[in-house]
C-alpha cells in the first residue's frame, strides 16, 4: 500500500493530475505483484490508509511532504463516488423504528421489519436495522463509511425517514433528535460507547443480524402478504405490548432542555448539522406540529402527495383533500421551511399524458410550487393491493419509452427554480416485481433533448458538481414568481452557461396570508429566507477547499435578499437556520429570536 500511495503522490506532484483510468491501472499494476488476497489493494483502501498516516502524523506522513494543495489533490484523486458530497453538504440518511401508519395506498409496501412504505433491502434500511434503528448508531455508522471514502463530515445534513413523523410520539421524536446531536457531537463516539449501547437492546431480546429478524417475523409477515392480517395489526404483534421493543421504548426519551443542550454543543462543534430534515403526510401538517419541527432543529419537510389528481387519489386508496394539500403548502412555507415532495407517476387509474397533466399543476398552480421533488415511477412490490390489481390486469407499468418520455416531459416543464432530487426509489431489484428496475433512469431522461437553454433548468441539471468555479465570472441573478401567499425571490450566483453555484430562497409574505391562518410564528411585515445552499465539493469549515463553498457568495448573497426585502418594505427578516448555521448568520447581523434568528432591515 506505502508504495502505490507513494507512486500517486509523485505523479501527482510532478503533473499535478491522475486520471481515473489511470489510477485504475495503477492499482492493477501494483495488484499483480499482491499474492496474498487479504492485501488486494483498491481505490478505497488507499485513501483509508492515507487518511490514517494523516490523521496520526507519523514520520510516514512527514516524510512525504504533502502540502495543503497536494493534499486537497490527493483527496480528490482517492475519494471514493465524490458525488455523495457534490451538493456542498455530507447527507446521512437516518430511518425510524416500525410504526403504525394510518395510510391504506395500494401501491405502499408491507415489509413488517420497516416502518410503512421502506422495505429491508434498501440501502438506508439495511444500516437501520443492523443498528437496532437507533440514531446514534446510525450516524455513527454512516460517518465512518463517508470518512472511509474521503469525505469530509464537517458539514451534515440529516434526512430523517420512516413514513409520518408526526405518527411517532413527541417524547420518541425529541430522543431520536437529541441522540442525533449527540452522534455528531461525540465524532460518532468510541468503541466502547458504541458497544455499549448496542448490549442495551440485545439486553432486551432485539436481534440485529437481517437472517435472524427475517426467521423471527417469517409467518406475521406471510399473513400480511395474503391479505391476513394489516400492517397496522402486524405491527401490534411484533412491537406492541410485551414486545422487546416496548421494553426498549422505556428509555427512549429525552426532554427539550437536554435536545437544547446538545444543539448548542453543535454550533461549535466538528461535524455541524447544517440540514435537519423530517418526512410526513399533508394532512399531518398543523402550526402545531411545524412548530414542534422547529425546536428539534428541522429546516426541511418531506411530503408525500404522490398525485394531485382526486380520481387517481380515491383510486389509490389516498383519502387526503386537496384543499388539505394546500393549506400545509402555505403553512409550510409561512414557517419557512424547505418544501420538499414525493411525486408519482403511472400510479393506478393514470396514464402518461394524465401524469403529464398532474405535474403541470403541482409546478404551475400558485397553491404548491415546492422546492424540490422526489419525481418516480410506481413499482408493484409484493404483498401490496397494487399486486392483486396487477395478477387481475387492472394495472400494468408503462414501457420504457413511455415511461423516459413521460418523465422528460416533466424535467422540461419543471422552472429553474426547482430542483428534481431524484427518479428512482432504492429498492432492490429483487424486489420490484413489475415495474422499472433501470438505476440509471435519470440519465436515460436527461439524453432526451430539451427544447431550452441550460439556464431555464431544474437546479439539479445545473449544479457545477465536483468542478471548480471561477467566481469572478459569476453572475447573480433574480427569479421572482408568485405563490399563493407570498411573492418569492430565487437569487442564484450562475455561469455565463447557466450553471448554477449557489442560491438562495426568499419569502415575502402577503399580508392577507395572516389573518387566513393561525399560529404562526411570524408577522405580516417580516421577510423569511428559507434556504441558502452554495454548491461545489464539501469545504472544510473555514477551508476555501476546492468548489464555492466558503468564497463569500453566502454572504453577499444574503446581503443582497436584506435589500430586496427593505425595498419591498418588510422591516425584519427572518433566516430558518439550522443548529450548526447559527453562528454563521449571528456573523451577518442576525440574531437569535425564539425559532428562527432574525435582522432588523430598519435604517
Amino acid at each position: 500500500m506505502r508504495e502505490l500511495i507513494e507512486e500517486i503522490i509523485a505523479i501527482l506532484r510532478s503533473r499535478g493530475a491522475l486520471e481515473p483510468v489511470e489510477l485504475a491501472g495503477l492499482i492493477r499494476r501494483h495488484n499483480r505483484d499482491i499474492h496474498v488476497v487479504t492485501d488486494h489493494l483498491s481505490k478505497k483502501k488507499a485513501m483509508q490508509a492515507y487518511l490514517a498516516e494523516k490523521r496520526a502524523n507519523t514520520p510516514l506522513w512527514q516524510s512525504w511532504n504533502v502540502d495543503h494543495d497536494l493534499d486537497l489533490l490527493m483527496q480528490k484523486t482517492l475519494q471514493v463516488k465524490p458525488r455523495r458530497t457534490a451538493s456542498g453538504v455530507a447527507t446521512i440518511t437516518v430511518i425510524t423504528k416500525p410504526m403504525p401508519c394510518s395510510g391504506t395506498c395500494l401501491f405502499c409496501p408491507n415489509d413488517v421489519r420497516m416502518p410503512k412504505s421502506y422495505l429491508t433491502d434498501e440501502p438506508a434500511c439495511q444500516r437501520a436495522e443492523r443498528n437496532y434503528f437507533d440514531p446514534y448508531l446510525q450516524v455513527a455508522s454512516r460517518m465512518k463509511a463517508l470518512r472511509e471514502m474521503g469525505h469530509e463530515t464537517d458539514k451534515i445534513e440529516l434526512i430523517v425517514l420512516g413514513g409520518t413523523w408526526d405518527d411517532y410520539p413527541q417524547e420518541y421524536q425529541i430522543w431520536f433528535a437529541t441522540e442525533l446531536f449527540r452522534a455528531l457531537n461525540d465524532e460518532g463516539g468510541n468503541i466502547e460507547a458504541l458497544t455499549e449501547r448496542r448490549a442495551r437492546y440485545a439486553h432486551c431480546g432485539i436481534a440485529s443480524d437481517p437472517n435472524i429478524l427475517k426467521a423471527q417475523v417469517a409467518g406475521v409477515q406471510q399473513s400480511v402478504f395474503c391479505g391476513a392480517l394489516s400492517y397496522n395489526e402486524a405491527h401490534r404483534r411484533l412491537y406492541g405490548p410485551g414486545s422487546a421493543w416496548e421494553q426498549a421504548g422505556l428509555w427512549q426519551t429525552a426532554t427539550l432542555e437536554e435536545l437544547e443542550a446538545e444543539q448548542r454543543k453543535n454550533e461549535s462543534a466538528r461535524h455541524r448539522v447544517v440540514g435537519l430534515v423530517v418526512e410526513t403526510r399533508p394532512d399531518a401538517i398543523s402550526a402545531e406540529s411545524l412548530s414542534a419541527m422547529r425546536k428539534l432543529g428541522c429546516t426541511k419537510v418531506q411530503m408525500g402527495i404522490q398525485t394531485l389528481d382526486k380520481s387517481v387519489m380515491a383510486a389509490n386508496g389516498r383519502s387526503i383533500e386537496v384543499e388539505v394539500i394546500k393549506r400545509s403548502f402555505a403553512l409550510l412555507r409561512l414557517f419557512g421551511f424547505k418544501i420538499h415532495v414525493h411525486f408519482m407517476l403511472n400510479l393506478y387509474g393514470s396514464n402518461p399524458e394524465a401524469d403529464v397533466a398532474d405535474y403541470l399543476t403541482l409546478v404551475n398552480d400558485l397553491a404548491f410550487l415546492p422546492d424540490e421533488i422526489k419525481l418516480y415511477p410506481c413499482v408493484m412490490v409484493e404483498g401490496t393491493g397494487l399486486s392483486r390489481l396487477y395478477e387481475q390486469g387492472l394495472w400494468a407499468p408503462y414501457d420504457e419509452e413511455a415511461l423516459v418520455n413521460t418523465l422528460a416531459k416533466d424535467v422540461e416543464n419543471t422552472p429553474p427554480y426547482m430542483r428534481i432530487s431524484r427518479m428512482i426509489r432504492d429498492i432492490s431489484a429483487h424486489d420490484i416485481k413489475a415495474g422499472n428496475r433501470k438505476t440509471n433512469l435519470r440519465q436515460m431522461v436527461e439524453q432526451v433533448p430539451l427544447a431550452k437553454p441550460l439556464k431555464d433548468c431544474e437546479i439539479r441539471m445545473r449544479e457545477i458538481s465536483v468542478e471548480g468555479v471561477d467566481v469572478d465570472s459569476l453572475e447573480l441573478s433574480e427569479i421572482t414568481y408568485e405563490t399563493s401567499i407570498s411573492s418569492e425571490r430565487f437569487l442564484q450566483w450562475i455561469t455565463s452557461e447557466g450553471r448554477i453555484a449557489g442560491f438562495l430562497r426568499l419569502s415575502l409574505p402577503h399580508r392577507e396570508a395572516f389573518c387566513k391562518l393561525e399560529g404562526l410564528p411570524v408577522s405580516a411585515g417580516e421577510a423569511m429566507i428559507r434556504e441558502v445552499h452554495v454548491y461545489g465539493r464539501v469545504a472544510r469549515l473555514a477551508d476555501t477547499g476546492m468548489g464555492a463553498q466558503h468564497l463569500g457568495l453566502g454572504r453577499k448573497i444574503v446581503k443582497r435578499a436584506c435589500e430586496i426585502a427593505s425595498n419591498e418594505g418588510y422591516g425584519r427578516i427572518n433566516v430558518i437556520s439550522s443548529v450548526g448555521t447559527r453562528n454563521y448568520y449571528r456573523k451577518l447581523g442576525f440574531q437569535d429570536a425564539g425559532l428562527y434568528q432574525v435582522r432588523s432591515l430598519e435604517a
